[in-house]
């Protein structure tokens, strides 16, 4: 069950694991790493680019004749087999963008929530007292100590970009090198499964069950 803290890094409660985050995360490994590669294959620019032959400037003329010289015969310096020449099925600008169905990356990102709460490696936040200013005294909070914030567990800070605190914990664990922040809508399944721990505030964790609620009411045809 995940516990929840306060601002002085004290557990003051634990709450049940949600029912939709309890199934078995081996059950559609599948869908989970089409949903990574989706996601990396999507952040691609594809701008990779090269001249062919026809591209390349210069060459308009025969380099030397095509008999009595002794050397290979040659029509052009922009061919493939010349310095600056065209390049030969090189890269063109492309697209990676890769498809999955609205189902499809539900469950690949409700799996990979499930792994992370079955290793409890799911602590929730509250903010509404939240007063830190100092970076030390954050990463009291989150690893016991200071020092224990340079070989700790990485860990994903979760919030809502409308919290009255979004802003002082970004700034508080801006220099903490094993800790990053990201807002609720912008969590996705390649940041779940890189971070061995993940805190969420009470408000993008009450955020994150709405939003699955209603995609289940969706899905059963009940809304």
């Amino acid at each position: 069950m995940p516990n929840v803290i306060d601002a002085s890094g004290t557990v003051v409660r634990e709450i049940e694991r949600p029912a939709l985050f309890t199934g078995d995360g081996k059950a559609r490994l599948d869908v989970v790493f089409r949903a990574v590669h989706r996601e990396f294959a999507n952040s691609r620019a594809g701008t990779a680019s090269t001249r062919k032959r026809d591209e390349v400037a210069g060459g308009g003329r025969k380099p030397w004749r095509q008999k009595g010289t002794g050397r290979a015969r040659q029509g052009s310096i922009r061919s493939p087999q010349w310095r600056h020449g065209g390049v030969v099925f090189g890269p063109q600008p492309r697209s990676y963008v890769e498809g999955l169905n609205k189902k499809e990356r539900r469950l690949a990102f409700v799996t990979a929530l499930a792994d992370r709460f079955a290793h409890d490696a799911v602590t929730l936040l509250e903010t509404g007292a939240f007063e830190i200013e100092k970076t030390a005294a954050f990463a009291k909070v989150l690893f016991g100590t200071a020092k224990a914030a340079r070989t700790g567990p990485t860990t994903l800070i979760v919030c809502r970009r409308d919290e009255p605190h979004a802003s002082r914990l970004e700034r508080v664990s801006r220099n903490l090198p094993r800790v990053s922040i990201t807002a609720e809508g912008a969590l996705d399944v390649k940041d779940v499964l890189r971070f061995e721990r993940l805190v969420f505030t009470t408000a993008a964790y009450d955020a994150l069950q709405a939003r699955f609620a209603i995609g289940k009411e969706n899905a059963d045809g009940r809304a």
